[in-house]
């Protein structure tokens, strides 16, 4: 009987450490279960020490995410508005390049006139922002600074600072734990920046190589490859979107990615080099082996490069795990791949608890397994008879079955890979490519056998220029060649969409793998895995259940940063979206980053009614990323976009919906006609009962009512004092509501006395940004809310608020939070025998 290797257990249960902090339930039952698996293969001892391992590093990670909690409070305190600060700093980060300017070549960029920019992180100490002293040190990541800075360096700046966005939202990861990692908790531009002193540490030392590599593919790379060569060799993964998309939709991107394989061949290299020179040095031959000394020296060899290549949790790992291997060479010992595995995973997690978050360790440690456990079974699978072989027969390298062997072996391990990652693929992606194992055949020999080595040749080649161009040449073209495969494979839309796995679900999958490894038999081995996946499926209507609740109204005020976004899961199972946000100029796209994941953790592949309440940027920025893909019933616009001009974005979203066949429904229709969807009432009070033509688009917004039972929402989209008083004259003690939507998030130009005395909500959502430079809310508006006795629920002050109802009782909640009873419930919900309750947010 096998035995399960007591390190291999111990670094497991290390790095398990981040999922038991952010999944606490779920994680300790699989670990439970996966324990009591692998009771007869481990022992009570080391059992008993992967129990404790697991316990402490998911302490050390819980107390990692509260103190980036506290400190993110207090980045919010200091920099709320936004402030410009003059401050002094020090790098603390190797400076990335960021932007267009950097995907064209240097003789282009010098027609322009256009200096490079880097993105770079700090942390700052002394200084002002907004005319208050600094309290103490704060890291921030600022972009616009020069390229040619280090870590090390000491600067004198001028930033335009601000909050980082957290977009916290139940359902979603907790952003948290990229600031417990970083430590950053503000971000902005740099107005002027002046070094004050230079950096002296092997650390800078490094990133100025980087800067001089860097300027050598901008100066010899194809221009459509610098991109690709910058990712491929320093990490830099700031792609054209287009081609983002094209290698992620493709599996490839791990070519492009400081790999395991990468940094093996690059640390080879050298080992190669080193040991053909001291093997001819006489003295050095005769009194010592040469194999060892290349072993110690590739020691350092594998983390100086692990570092100039980025940093990245990939490279980290793989320079860890190939440490393993060149030390136990020095020890004269033969490295166990297993063994330096579980170490790799043992050093990274006691390091850095919340290393798992590490989409990029993750994936490393995910694909080094499957190669690890899974590539000879699928070998022998593919290929029968495979590893039999070594008898000499008269069959030889031509032989049927060679051939086959030399075809199909490489699939094989691109098989074990692409397994070992799918869960993490599923959880970080909305599509699993179906023929990224075909694309990567093609690719694969392309990127590992001509763009890597080639590229990784041209970096040290500077001294002669002509190779230094050949290898440029093969490099790009190898680079665009690999591109083409990746561009040609997303092309055919040829992929598998699934839901993200619940935290659940990846814990019955450890557990499931865990008994399958331990079972003695091929038969129970299946059975393990067979019951795994009848869990999975079990666990995945218990997620869609959860992300469509029957017999409640459930409003979802989103955190989608200074602008609006709410989506509402009716009663019968069908779902509402009224706004998506939007940045204008912004990179970030909150449909993208927050709208569409979130609907697909909940299982949402349907929206009954999506309502745009005006057409202002940060309600329909959002949009087209968010119905793309999604089945829409009808669009509720008020027509003043296409009335007035609302933009490109806007024109286009509408152009696609009517394409796909969605009504778009306006307010003529909607007035004076209360609808009953999926078991909830929608009253559309304004603009009724047709827009306003002497009134700006805010004082047109859409205006919803929203009832179930005795219980009902306002949602006022972004209308001011004008609309809000033609609401009151009109409707009066009608307006009555449970929860108000804030108008104009919070504006000192919305929520009047006369309104809230109307609406006398219990519950007030804001939905304001971090970062937003409007003063929203404004002190008048919550002075009001507070006198009223209504409880506040700031989207750039916890997040996301969701507020909940059965048509009676009422809860709320904020994320990470239990739901609660809503605080001084007014109405019927009272008289019905629900006591008021005193409380706040």
């Amino acid at each position: 009987m096998a035995v399960i290797d007591p390190v291999l257990l111990f670094g497991l249960a290390l790095a398990a450490g981040a999922p038991l902090a952010l999944s606490p339930l779920a994680t300790a039952l699989g670990a439970a279960l996966a324990a009591a698996a692998l009771r007869r293969r481990a022992g009570r001892a080391a059992l008993a020490a992967a129990g404790v391992a697991l316990v402490v590093s998911g302490l050390r990670a819980r107390a990692l995410l509260d103190g980036a909690g506290t400190a993110y409070d207090g980045a919010l305190a200091l920099l709320h508005p936004p402030a410009r600060c003059e401050v002094a700093c020090a790098v603390v980060g190797s400076p990335v390049v960021i932007g267009a300017a950097q995907q064209r070549s240097a003789a282009a960029r010098e027609v322009d006139d256009e200096p490079p920019a880097s993105r770079i992180d700090v942390e700052l100490s002394g200084g002002t922002c907004g005319g208050r002293a600094l309290p103490g040190p704060l890291r921030a990541r600022l972009y616009g600074a020069p390229v040619d800075l280090a870590r090390g360096d000491r600067l004198e700046v001028t930033v335009d600072l601000a909050p980082i966005h957290l977009f916290r939202n139940e359902g979603l990861r907790d952003g948290s734990a990229a600031i417990a990692r970083s430590g950053i908790v503000a971000s902005g531009t740099i107005v002027e920046a002046r070094r004050t002193s230079e950096g002296r540490s092997i650390g800078a030392a490094v990133d100025r190589a980087r800067a001089f590599v860097r300027g050598r593919i901008e100066a010899t790379f194809h221009p459509d490859a610098v991109a690709l060569g910058r990712a491929l060799v320093l990490g830099e993964t700031d792609l054209a979107p287009e081609d983002q998309d094209a290698f992620r939709e493709s599996g490839l991107a791990h070519l492009l990615a400081v790999s395991g394989t990468h940094l093996v061949l690059a640390v080879a290299g050298f080992a190669a080099a080193l040991r053909a020179i001291l093997v001819r040095v006489g003295p050095i031959a005769a009194r010592w082996d040469a194999g060892r000394i290349t072993a110690a020296l590739c020691v350092p060899a594998a983390w100086l490069y692990a570092d100039f290549a980025g940093g990245g949790g990939s490279a980290m790992r793989a320079a860890a795990m190939l440490s393993c291997a060149m030390g136990a060479r020095l020890l004269g010992l033969r490295p166990v791949g297993v063994r330096c595995f579980a170490l790799s995973l043992a050093g990274a997690a006691a390091v850095d608890p919340l290393v798992a978050w590490d989409l990029s360790f993750g994936l490393s440690a995910a694909a080094t397994a499957g190669l690890l456990w899974l590539q000879r079974p699928l070998a022998a699978l593919l290929v029968p008879g495979e590893g039999e072989r070594g008898d000499g027969g008269a069959e030889g390298g031509s032989s049927p079955r060679e051939l086959a062997r030399k075809v199909l072996a490489p699939l094989a391990t691109t098989l074990a890979a692409m397994f070992g990652c799918t869960p993490l693929l599923l959880m970080n992606g909305e599509t699993f490519p179906l023929l990224g194992v075909a694309a990567n055949v093609v690719a694969a020999p392309i990127g590992e056998l001509a763009a890597l080595p080639f590229c990784l040749a041209h970096a040290v080649l500077s001294w002669a220029p002509p190779v230094e161009r050949g290898c440029a040449l093969v490099g790009s073209g190898a680079l665009l060649a690999v591109r083409a495969v990746a561009r040609a494979s997303a092309d055919t839309g040829v992929v598998l969409r699934l839901p993200e796995p619940s935290p659940a679900q990846l814990a019955a999958l450890a557990a499931a793998i865990a008994i399958a490894w331990a079972a003695e038999r091929r038969g129970r081995r299946l059975a393990a895995l067979a019951a795994g996946a009848a869990a999975w499926l079990l666990l995945e209507g218990v997620a869609t259940r959860a992300g469509a609740p029957r017999g409640v109204l459930r409003v979802n005020v989103l955190d989608v940063g200074q602008g609006d976004a709410i989506l509402i899961d009716l009663p019968e199972g069908g779902a509402m979206l009224v706004d998506a946000g939007g940045f204008v100029g912004s990179p970030v796209d909150t449909g993208a980053r927050v709208l569409r994941p979130l609907l697909r953790s909940r299982r949402r592949a349907r929206l009954d009614v999506v309502v745009l309440s005006h057409p202002h940027p940060d309600h329909f920025g959002g949009l087209p990323a968010t119905v793309e893909g999604v089945e829409v019933g009808e669009f509720w616009d008020t027509g003043q976009g296409e009335a007035e001009g609302a933009g490109p974005v806007y024109r286009k979203l509408l152009s696609d919906l009517r394409r796909r066949g969605v009504p778009i429904v306006r307010p003529a229709s909607l007035c004076g006609r209360p609808r009953v969807l999926s078991g909830a009432t929608i009253e559309v009070l304004a603009p009724c009962p047709e827009l306003h033509p002497d009134r700006g688009a805010n004082d047109n917004s859409f205006v919803l009512r929203i009832r179930y039972g005795a219980r009902s929402a306002l949602l006022v989209g972004d209308a001011e004092h004008e609309a809000e008083d033609a609401l009151v004259a009109r409707y009066g003690a009608a307006l009555r509501a449970d929860l108000l939507k804030v108008g104009h998030h919070g504006s000192r130009t919305s929520t009047g006395a006369a309104l809230l005395a109307a609406v006398d909500p219990s519950i007030a959502a804001v939905s304001s940004g971090v970062r937003n430079r409007f003063g929203h809310p404004s002190p008048e508006v919550l002075s009001r809310l507070s006198a009223g006795g209504v409880a506040i629920a700031r989207t750039d002050r916890g997040g996301a608020l969701t507020w909940e109802t059965d048509g009676e009782r009422v809860l709320w909640s904020r994320p990470g939070e239990p739901p609660r009873p809503a605080p001084g419930l007014r109405g019927r919900g009272a008289a019905a025998g629900h006591a008021p309750e005193n409380g706040g947010p």
